[in-house]
């Protein structure tokens, strides 16, 4: 049984660490953001009042109810594939909690364990709660990682780009073992297992957790690798009607994300090439799949201006790379940090 005062430690510990990362999230924006205006935009900085016209403002509505709708319903049909049924309200709490957790921790850790622990609370086994939200992270990927080499090949805003040059070779070997480590995880995941006890008995060998603890996580830990490969199968043999549905929300979710910086420079009357916005997008996406930053904050926006740079007038160029984020970044953290606390809130009233 945890002891209580280890519990509040573990807690107070996690929310500092949050808490730093948050720090580090909004310095980060602010210097990418900085580095936009001063190398990208020629400080130039003007507010369009298109931006917030009724036609905007319900258009950009419009585009944000698909880009949520179907961002939790790519979960929710993974989920169904695998056997689990959740409350759809249980789903799109968890959209945020995830856009949430995954913009203030490096590499969007974060937002996949808090994403297992939701579902698990919500009872979901966590071999299954990590087998579905890693397939809806692969699908993602798979389709990410396979527009992006035929953008970079077929772009002409990017065939003298340096991401096209010096780090190609590493955008390249980046791909490869990322794809690797994603198809040891779902195809040999026994693989793991060896690694993954050697960690824990080393942690017990420097006395880092009691014998009991170590005794108890060998054996969950086993578990769990098991189900989770069970798991991966079961997917593969679900009723196919929510395989398609799973994949087909996952292309849904990424086309309208990639879509909000084409629809915000309709807005502001730019005569603009959908294709090339998307592409730009798509890589932008890749690159930030890397970003050692919370949420790829400063790397991001940097990468956007370099993009959209020869798209955009000086003046726009902050307003739009702003308003990409403040639409499929920062709204959803806010809300999500909202519906964190009420979930924390009912939990800790469900214990008095």
């Amino acid at each position: 049984m945890t002891d209580p005062s280890e519990s509040d430690y573990s807690k107070q510990t996690s929310w500092r660490r949050l808490a730093v990362f948050s720090v580090i999230f909004i310095a980060m924006t602010a210097a990418g953001l900085y580095a936009v205006y001063d190398q990208f935009a020629e400080r130039s900085l003007t507010f369009d009042p298109r931006l917030i016209a009724p036609t905007t403002l319900l258009m950009v509505g419009l585009l944000l109810l698909v880009y949520f709708l179907s961002d939790g319903l790519r979960l929710y049909f993974t989920l169904r594939a695998l056997g689990h049924r959740l409350p759809l309200k249980v789903m799109f709490r968890l959209v945020f909690i995830n856009l949430f957790f995954s913009n203030v921790t490096p590499m969007a850790t974060g937002g996949g364990f808090a994403q297992i622990w939701y579902l698990h609370r919500h009872g979901v086994p966590m071999g299954r709660a990590t087998a579905a939200t890693t397939i809806r992270t692969v699908l993602a990927v798979v389709f990410i990682f396979t527009l992006t080499p035929i953008f970079l090949l077929t772009l002409r805003a990017l065939k003298d780009h340096t991401i096209t040059g010096s780090i190609g070779v590493a955008l390249a070997i980046f791909i490869f073992l990322y794809l690797a480590f994603f198809a040891v995880l779902l195809f040999r995941t026994h693989w793991l297992i060896a690694p993954l006890t050697q960690i824990l008995v080393t942690l017990h060998r420097f006395h880092l957790i009691s014998d009991a603890r170590h005794r108890r996580w060998q054996f969950k830990a086993r578990r769990e690798m098991l189900r989770f490969s069970d798991s991966f199968g079961d997917y593969m043999k679900g009723q196919p009607v929510y395989v398609c549905l799973s994949i087909l929300f996952t292309a849904l979710f990424l086309l309208s994300l990639f879509s909000f910086p084409a629809l915000l420079m309709y807005c502001l009357g730019y005569t603009i090439d959908y294709m090339v916005s998307l592409g730009l997008l798509v890589v932008t996406t890749f690159v930030m799949y890397f970003s050692p930053t919370p949420g790829a904050s400063g790397i991001s926006e940097g990468i956007f201006g370099s993009f959209f740079r020869d798209i955009l007038s000086g003046n726009h160029l902050v307003l739009v790379t702003v308003s990409w984020r403040l639409l499929t970044i920062y709204l959803g953290m806010i809300i999500g940090l909202i519906v964190l606390q009420r979930e924390l809130i009912k939990d800790r009233r469900k214990l008095e």
